[in-house]
């Protein structure tokens, strides 16, 4: 079909290598509508102009704790961990109640390698609320702690499976986690789980999990 597609499309423009550049546009597109396995162009872009849109709003407020915890968890996708913490000690005073903003601090202290620090910050998220982000800081903490601890790294990432039971992306995740640190049997049954949740998800809802249960049929037939 889509070598056809090309050769129609050569027709068209008299240039297989326009031919070739519309086809690659077209696939994008249809992918971002009803797959989503490629990255969004936009996504960067956006998020550059709102961290551009909160320091301005922190050049004309400093004391605006909101921006400043937004900020820091713009940052933080970009891994710029450095800025995110200290923005973040900025906004502690008035936010050590919030189970959200233990768990950013907690990613950056595991960002820039303080392991301890950023695992009693993001179990105190969990403290917090043990559902805090659906259970993703229990992934951070496996993630960052499979090289030096890997025991308490699966005890982490057994307490994430237990609450995201019905998550096509978590149990993808859990599946990389379990292959990198070496339990492949494991891995298997995360990436089939995946690929299973998916099956019996309501249409809205695959939507935004088809790719990832494509991502685990790939990392299953590799194993």
């Amino acid at each position: 079909m889509k070598l056809l597609l090309f050769f129609l499309l050569t027709w068209l423009t008299g240039n297989p290598f326009l031919a070739l550049l519309v086809l690659l546009v077209i696939i994008y597109f249809l992918d971002r509508r009803y797959v989503g396995v490629f990255p969004s162009f936009m996504k960067p872009f956006r998020r550059s102009r709102n961290i551009a849109r909160l320091r301005q709003q922190l050049a004309v407020n400093h004391f605006d704790v909101s921006a400043k915890r937004e900020l820091a968890r713009l940052l933080l996708e970009r891994k710029r961990y450095r800025e995110a913490y200290d923005l973040l000690q900025e906004a502690k005073p008035s936010s050590e109640s919030s189970a959200e903003f233990w768990d950013d601090l907690g990613t950056a202290s595991l960002g820039l390698g303080h392991l301890e620090e950023g695992e009693e910050q993001i179990l105190r998220a969990l403290q917090i609320n043990d559902r805090v982000k659906y259970g993703q800081p229990y992934l951070h903490l496996a993630s960052a702690l499979k090289d030096k601890e890997p025991e308490k790294a699966l005890d982490y990432a057994a307490r994430f499976r237990e609450i995201q039971s019905s998550s096509s992306e978590a149990y993808y995740l859990l599946g990389t986690l379990y292959h990198s640190l070496g339990s492949k049997e494991e891995a298997r049954k995360a990436f089939d789980e995946s690929i299973a949740v998916y099956r019996t998800l309501p249409k809205y809802k695959k939507r935004q999990e088809r790719k990832w249960a494509l991502r685990s049929y790939v990392k299953r037939m590799v194993l």
